[in-house]
């Protein structure tokens, strides 16, 4: 495929710059009189596609970063900086090596003098920061921008006449020592160098999860060779789901089976048939009781919620007959979940316009909530169970008091698309955050006031164009986000905070192939020794793979209590279906993630600083070549040993030399 490249020559460094339109990849060679050919000084790997690369202009460059050139790259969505630099001591002296006077932006001359014959040439200004003019301009007003979305780049540093020579020309009036080392970063967001410090302030803060890594674990804990999944479970539903010790995943089989699988036994499945459950209609949604990771709960497109347990150690055989079966709705349900809080407890949402509470325990209605005129795409309890919202294809984000009226005590806008969204509590029930679509079809995340829905988003934040709902997962101890749509290839990941810009973004996590749901475990099989602040399976056509959330840390060998807080024991209840009817409110237990053999990082004794030791090349540049061969010879003759050392067989008696082996 022929591309269209856009080259940018820097006449003061002679960096020639080579990007494809619509390729990923932005070259950078240095022309030279000397040189017959043109050495490729950096590679530049992008995660998006060129749209068109452009120079910045010269006095905008950080020469106290030893900054000789910035590139910005045009994506479908972003604009993405690329910086060069030479490693020198920053902070230090002005290198004049690197900088000789560039062209000012003053006219030379006028439109009427050069077409009566005049030549003249547009004066040259330094650009030592002493010496540069300051305007006095007032700055423009500005108001706060989301965060760009992340833009993870690979890259390669190198400079080919440097690596073979020792030195590097990169332009003819220059010393051949005054750019060695010139190395290029693809920037992820414009907040990820100093050299962007004026943007920085312009985004405001960053996130301490901003360099989070997501990784699959070892194939030793994958389960493969999955086989007749169900790939078109409705939007309402996650796809898949896990608790504690099981994953539900639905089959496309006739009678809505659902296949259960023991996380304590992974590994390659049978090609024989396995034991599954039996709900005899098609699967609308299911989810785990969190209080009894043996409970299963199944919406079917009858109108009926049946409850299964599974036996402890896994299915044995097919079951059949269900625990309990929840009947009220009059037509097809939507969604179902369990009350963070009382055991027992369940909500429901169907095609009648009604949202529905069951005692599980019993088997009966309890309540039914009114109010919603369109479907009802996602409903969310609150931290403490007090209050249900849901978000509806009407556009309207809804806030019930199940306990005190059947009608919303809150009401407010949501997403203007109407393809699907998805609601979720967060900064401890102050908060909802809402994913959805706009009008474009656009991809969106709101954050809403929990204590002011009526006055609709304080913020939000962009993604991508795609058809899938995003379905967030939160991590209260971390205010850590985590979304996916079946059918991605990525997780974006925010940090969720109460103030301008509101979402901090994060690096996310991508898979070679798309995945067909994300379920998160619960916090205690993380592994805090290693900074693990999450761990989700991710189901795709074959397998179930565990992914780990690692945050990098130096000191790992002390317990990073700043980012593992006291966890809520979520998977005990706290009171039961009745206590809460009657108006009884309590919240969980927390505990310690801390390991008794670790002391928490806030604890640790503080390191002495450690010296940062520069390149080799930085301290051969100071020598001169006699030096260099001296130490070269040095090196080899303490490598081969003194020669004037005795041989071992001279410390021997009584061998004769022609004893010895030659």
């Amino acid at each position: 495929m022929f591309r269209i490249l856009m080259p940018l020559f820097d006449q003061d460094s002679g960096l020639l710059v080579v990007a494809g339109k619509g390729d990923s990849v932005i070259d950078c060679y240095e022309v030279s009189s000397v040189e017959p050919f043109l050495p490729q000084v950096s590679h530049c790997l992008a995660e998006s596609p060129n749209r068109g690369v452009a120079l910045v202009p010269k006095l905008a460059l950080d020469v106290g970063l030893c900054e000789v050139m910035r590139v910005l790259q045009l994506t479908d969505n972003f604009i993405v900086p690329v910086s060069y630099q030479v490693p020198r001591k920053s902070g230090q002296d002005f290198h004049a090596d690197l900088y000789p006077d560039t062209v000012g932006h003053t006219a030379a001359m006028s439109a009427e003098e050069w077409w009566a014959g005049e030549n003249k040439q547009v004066g040259r200004v330094s650009l030592h920061p002493d010496k540069r003019s300051k305007p006095n301009i007032k700055p423009a007003s500005r108001q706060p921008a989301p965060p760009l979305s992340n833009q993870k780049s690979k890259e390669k540093s190198l400079s080919s006449s440097e690596l073979s020579s020792g030195s590097s020309s990169m332009a003819p009036s220059r010393s051949p020592s005054s750019t060695s080392g010139l190395s290029s970063s693809c920037l992820p967001s414009p907040a990820s160098t100093a050299s962007s410090r004026q943007i920085q302030g312009m985004l405001g803060p960053s996130s301490k999860f901003r360099h989070i890594q997501g990784n699959v674990q070892h194939r030793d804990t994958h389960i493969t060779n999955l086989r007749g999944l169900n790939l078109t479970t409705p939007g309402e539903c996650d796809g898949f789901c896990t608790s504690s010790q099981h994953v539900a995943v639905p089959l496309a089989i006739a009678g809505g089976q659902i296949a259960v699988f023991e996380l304590s036994q992974p590994g390659k499945l049978p090609d024989t048939a396995l034991p599954t459950i039996q709900n005899s209609v098609s699967v609308a949604d299911f989810c785990w009781d969190p209080f009894n990771p043996h409970r299963l709960a199944v919406a079917g497109e009858d109108a009926k919620i049946r409850t299964w347990l599974v036996p402890e150690g896994g299915l044995t055989e097919t079951l059949i007959e269900p625990e309990r079966v929840l009947q009220g709705h009059t037509e097809k349900i939507y969604s179902i979940k369990f009350h963070p809080q009382a055991s027992g407890l369940l909500v429901s949402s169907s095609y009648d316009l009604t949202v529905r509470l069951w005692d599980v325990q019993s088997g009966q209605e309890v309540k039914k909530l009114l109010g919603h005129e369109d479907q009802i795409f996602g409903m969310a309890w609150s931290p403490d169970g007090t209050l249900l919202a849901t978000v509806c294809k009407d556009g309207k984000v809804r806030v019930y008091d199940p306990r005190k009226s059947d009608k919303p005590i809150q009401e407010g806008e949501g997403p203007e698309g109407h393809r699907g969204a998805r609601i979720v509590w967060v900064l401890e029930g102050k908060y909802l955050l809402v994913s959805g679509f706009d009008s474009r079809s656009e991809r969106q995340l709101y954050l809403i006031s929990a204590a002011s829905v009526s006055a609709g988003p304080v913020g939000s934040v962009s993604a991508d164009v795609s058809p899938s709902t995003l379905i967030p997962f939160y991590d209260p101890d971390t205010s850590v986000a985590f979304l996916s749509g079946k059918g991605d290839t990525r997780v974006y990941i925010y940090e969720i905070v109460s103030e301008e810009p509101y979402f901090l973004e994060c690096s996310g996590f991508q898979s070679s192939e798309p995945h067909k749901g994300f379920s998160f475990l619960p916090k205690t099989s993380c592994d805090v020794r290693d900074v693990e602040i999450a761990r989700a399976l991710r189901l795709s056509k074959t397998t179930i793979e565990p992914v780990a959330f690692r945050v990098p840390r130096v000191r790992k060998e002390f317990f990073q209590d700043d980012v593992f807080p006291e966890t809520a024991v979520w998977w005990e209840s706290s009171l039961t279906a009745a206590s809460w009817l009657n108006g009884c409110n309590t919240q969980h237990r927390k505990i310690s993630l801390q390991p008794k053999d670790m002391t928490p990082v806030s604890e640790a004794p503080k390191e002495a600083p450690v010296r940062k030791y520069l390149p080799s090349s930085v301290y051969l540049e100071e020598k001169t070549d006699e030096q260099k061969k001296d130490e070269l010879l040095n090196a080899m003759v303490a490598k081969l040993g003194n020669l004037d050392d005795p041989l071992p067989q001279e410390s021997f008696e009584g061998v004769d030399e022609d004893e010895w082996d030659d």
